[in-house]
């Protein structure tokens, strides 16, 4: 047990690293992807065919495909099209594109639930289309969308461990580093899946307690 406890005590500070790289990549992506959710839900809902149509196969294929198989086309494909990237950079695009595919189903939804009489008292005051949605509209919007958002942000947090595979020097990453030099995977992933535990959890429960706050405010 002492064995243990002293490998997983010189092993934090690499870990930590690795935690970090894991932060920044989440913070990015999410930085990203959340405002590119936003542009294609209204984009998915514009009465023009010719914004809705691309808005809604750039959510189509990033819904559809994997992040796994984005990250693998953004760190290997393009340098076949004269386009490299390095690994931190791939990881942005791919998982801010995941990002904004499925949070932009997440905003839509909030968009439809803003009552109607919302959008008819905009125009009634003398709003613009895009002031409405400016004002009105999409704050209310994104209120409503918010707890779901927070959520998803705790899975792309969990999602980032897929960049191992384009050697990101995140946390799974590092954890895979010290367990193949030493040979003790079990030990490593496990205090790197506590590392994970210890922020996904608080996160979850943060977030169950925002939806329970926004919930009685509208109740």
């Amino acid at each position: 047990m002492i064995d243990l406890l002293d490998f997983w005590r010189d092993s934090v500070p690499q870990l930590l690293d690795g935690l970090e790289v894991t932060l920044r990549i989440t913070g990015v992506a999410l930085a990203l992807g959340i405002p590119l959710g936003l542009a294609l839900a209204l984009g998915v809902q514009s009465p023009t065919s010719s914004i809705r149509y691309p808005s809604l196969a750039i959510v189509e294929i990033g819904r559809g495909a994997p992040a796994l198989i984005l990250l693998q086309f953004a760190y290997f494909g393009l340098p076949s099209a004269g386009l490299s990237l390095s690994s931190f950079a791939a990881a942005s695009m791919a998982l801010a594109w995941t990002t904004g595919a499925y949070t932009s189903e997440i905003i839509r939804a909030g968009l439809q639930a803003v009552p109607r009489g919302q959008r008819e008292a905009a125009v009634a005051v003398g709003m613009t289309h895009i002031d409405g949605l400016r004002f009105v509209i999409v704050p209310q919007a994104m209120r409503i969308a918010a707890p779901a958002l927070l959520g998803f942000a705790v899975l792309m947090l969990q999602a980032s461990s897929l960049c191992f595979a384009i050697a990101l020097p995140e946390l799974l990453s590092q954890a895979y580093i010290i367990g193949t030099n030493t040979f003790r995977y079990m030990p490593i992933l496990c205090l790197a899946g506590a590392l994970y535990a210890a922020i996904c959890i608080p996160a979850s429960l943060a977030v169950a307690s925002i939806e329970r706050e926004l919930s009685r405010h509208t109740a």
